[in-house]
């Protein structure tokens, strides 16, 4: 679709036929200084306030006044319960069975509970040892952190026992390709694929189900970081057979700052008794809970992995979002990402062919299978300049050195109009 075809007119129809155009009322528009609103593409980064938010927590806040501990057994939400709320709607965000996910907790939190029962390495110092766990080069810094700090956990050197995977430069690539690779090559000596199913600078979308195909036939074990992709592309976490996952809820799920993270755990794993676990009080099984046993007996599946009751708080805004995410489905919301993406990446690469001096090019796949809805742009040049341009034009935008700006048309609220704003901006840089 090439955007230079089309214009206000028909960006406007496609606006007025979208099925999904109703959802952007139902989220805060924030606004600049004078008071005109942004055109927003940080969704990747945080995403936007759904307007039920405030009424949700009001009613959390309510409670906790006129009923104070009696909050956890009555009200329209009791508190004891309160993270089963959201087993139905993460299951089918990233397509797992109820007993599979859990929201609770923090991000890296969780994965590190996940790694302490899941990464079991081979302490031995040969070279056949299981050890080692593979992750793309280039990952959060938060996950490169988490490994490097599991490994020495269990006294081995990161420096051997990390390999971090370049993932290729020519966007016409296949991204999933050296994993593949790296993945055969370290045959019986890997122990976990710890990969950010979305990678967040570039936002390449990796296959999943080959990665989990390659290494089991290996030995090794799987799990995902999908902070990027919950929300933003299809996930089928329990067909795919990945063993364990984690992700955080204020991206593309619209929960907030610190919103409660979720985590997975297949249901294959569920009756292991080898896993290392780090256990709390709110895993146990809640029929005994309360009884105070000394000895930990583990909930059924992932609720086995929870440390604490529920931060109601902070999870009353992730109730209202998951609501939308599960009205609007996962498909209409692909399909739009789809379109948008295709747009704006239209919109860049002309941007980039007319200004040859920037030493421009985007960094995400080409192929729209290998990416959710984010494009990162690359300029050699003059890069923070034009993050500035388009900051004052109205365009906010995610600046990531050394010269990245990354763009995310969330369809969940972004309109087709929200495109043509960045080109029209574009044409006067």
């Amino acid at each position: 679709m090439a955007m230079n075809t089309l214009d206000a007119k028909q960006i406007a129809q496609l606006d007025l036929n979208d099925p999904l155009g109703r959802y952007g009322e139902e989220f805060a528009k924030p606004s600049r200084e004078n008071g005109e609103p942004w055109v927003y593409l940080c969704g990747n980064s945080l995403g936007l306030m759904p307007l039920g938010v405030p009424a949700a927590l009001k009613v959390e806040t309510d409670s906790w006044a006129k009923r104070a501990v009696e909050g956890h057994f009555e009200g329209v939400h009791p508190w004891m319960d309160y993270h089963q709320r959201f087993s139905g709607p993460l299951a089918r965000l990233v397509g797992a069975e109820e007993s599979e996910v859990v929201a609770g907790n923090t991000l890296t939190v969780n994965l590190h509970l996940l790694m302490a029962g899941f990464y079991q390495p081979d302490n031995r110092s040969n070279d056949h040892a299981r050890n080692i766990i593979l992750m793309e080069a280039g990952a959060f810094p938060s996950d490169q952190y988490a490994m490097d700090s599991q490994i020495r956990h269990h006294g081995l050197d990161p420096k051997r026992c990390l390999v971090e995977v370049t993932l290729p430069d020519d966007r016409a690539a296949d991204p999933t390709a050296p994993l593949l690779e790296q993945i055969a090559l370290l045959g019986e000596r890997l122990s976990v694929v710890m990969l950010g199913a979305v990678h967040y600078y570039t936002g390449s979308f990796f296959d999943i189900p080959s990665v989990v195909e390659a290494a089991h036939r290996v030995g090794a074990l799987v799990g995902l970081d999908l902070a990027h992709a919950a929300g933003n592309v299809p996930l089928e976490l329990h067909a795919w057979g990945v063993d364990f996952a984690c992700w955080c809820s204020y991206k593309y799920l619209n929960s907030g700052p610190g919103g409660p993270a979720g985590l997975f755990v297949h249901r294959k794993h569920h009756s292991r008794n080898d896993l290392g676990r780090l256990e709390g009080w709110w895993g146990h099984e809640a029929a005994t809970r309360f009884e105070m046993p000394r000895d930990f007996v583990p909930a059924t599946g992932a609720q086995a992995w929870q440390l604490s009751n529920a931060q109601v708080m902070a999870m009353a805004p992730h109730a209202v979002a998951l609501e939308l995410h599960d009205r609007a489905g996962m498909e209409a919301l692909r399909n739009k990402s789809l379109a948008l993406t295709e747009m704006l990446e239209a919109v860049l690469l002309d941007f980039l062919k007319n200004h040859p001096e920037l030493k421009g090019r985007i960094l995400t796949p080409s192929n729209p299978h290998h990416r959710g809805c984010q494009l990162s742009m690359f300029l050699e040049h003059r890069g923070h300049d034009l993050f500035d341009y388009l900051h004052r034009n109205g365009i906010l935008t995610d600046w990531r050195n050394p010269g990245t700006i990354r763009m995310a048309p969330v369809p969940l609220y972004n309109h087709f109009a929200d495109v043509l704003a960045v080109q029209e901006a574009l044409r006067s840089f």
